[in-house]
């Protein structure tokens, strides 16, 4: 696992792609939550994203865990870092919006550097509390504060408490994956945690909502369902252990940052939707919170004045 504080232009790459797979998985959501209660849809996401990875492990000859310790990691990593969120969040989808469920998922990072700097994994450096807090700021600017005017009702703080519950999970995932499974390809460990998570969603889901009884959704829904099993799950994870092997655990979530950015870039030149002057500028507060976080620029400013100082 690599401990340097930055991150090179290839992870960055990468964090823009998962911004943008993970981005989606907010939209799949509110579309198959219309037909799908929210535990059916956490199944299926994770047992089709298994499906598609499957074969994989074939073409690059990766075998199975052997026995109970084999496969312990991977069930620790699939409940904290997909049965328990994804739960989460598309309950807490019953009750808020899309937009705001993104703003509090951008949080991670908090969690994120908390959990890791409790165990001792990493230091908690000012700069990068200092800069995912400006993030967080420029989030709330990007995408508004989500209401009308009016006070926050009981179903709303239900709904507020589950994502920031789901935000503090993925911190504590990431800490599993740093410990258990840092020498892990990334291709096994996502395809492993899926079927972990996908065993122990067929319980939950099983006995919460008897997903064989419900009618069948149209098709709109089983697209959104293959999206987010391909594009925000499959595909996603791959991006993401590749990250948080090269960069770390708190570089890999700033991720959540990213994600309201590419949305409304993406509304933009998909879908024609306005730039108001307010997102531009939390666009641009947010990108001044990710260099700060990331600290090259600083260095490269402090070395370019130390002479002149001295």
């Amino acid at each position: 696992m690599a401990s340097s504080d930055a991150i090179d232009t290839r992870d960055w790459s990468l964090l823009v792609l998962l911004s943008i797979l993970w981005g989606g998985s907010f939209f799949f959501n509110g579309v198959v939550l219309r037909e799908l209660p929210p535990l059916t849809l956490v199944l299926l996401r994770v047992s089709l994203a298994s499906v598609i990875l499957l074969p994989l492990l074939r073409m690059y000859r990766i075998g199975f865990p052997k026995g109970r310790s084999g496969w312990a990691p991977f069930f620790a990593i699939g409940l904290f870092n997909n049965v328990l969120p994804f739960s989460l969040i598309v309950i807490g989808q019953t009750y808020i919006p899309s937009g705001l469920a993104s703003i509090l998922n951008a949080t991670t990072p908090l969690f994120t550097i908390v959990v890791m700097a409790l165990a001792g994994e990493e230091r908690l450096h000012t700069r990068r509390v200092a800069g995912i807090a400006f993030g967080l700021v420029g989030v709330i600017i990007l995408k508004g504060l989500g209401s009308n005017g009016a006070g926050v009702d009981a179903g709303q703080t239900i709904g507020i408490l589950l994502c920031l519950a789901a935000a503090f999970s993925y911190g504590l995932a990431a800490l599993v994956a740093r410990r258990l499974l840092s020498n892990s390809p990334p291709l096994a460990t996502a395809t492993f945690q899926m079927v972990a998570s996908t065993a122990m969603m067929a319980l939950v889901a099983g006995i919460a909502e008897y997903p064989w009884r419900l009618p069948m959704p149209g098709a709109a829904t089983w697209l959104a369902v293959l999206g987010l099993a391909a594009l925000s799950t499959a595909l996603a994870y791959l991006v993401f252990f590749q990250i948080l092997r090269r960069s770390g655990a708190t570089n890999v979530m700033q991720v959540t940052l990213l994600i309201p950015v590419t949305a409304i870039l993406l509304g933009y030149l998909v879908l024609g939707e306005r730039i108001s002057p307010r997102e531009i500028v939390g666009a641009l507060v947010i990108g001044s919170a990710l260099l700060l976080i990331d600290g090259r620029v600083i260095e490269f400013v402090r070395r370019r004045l130390s002479p002149r100082i001295r």
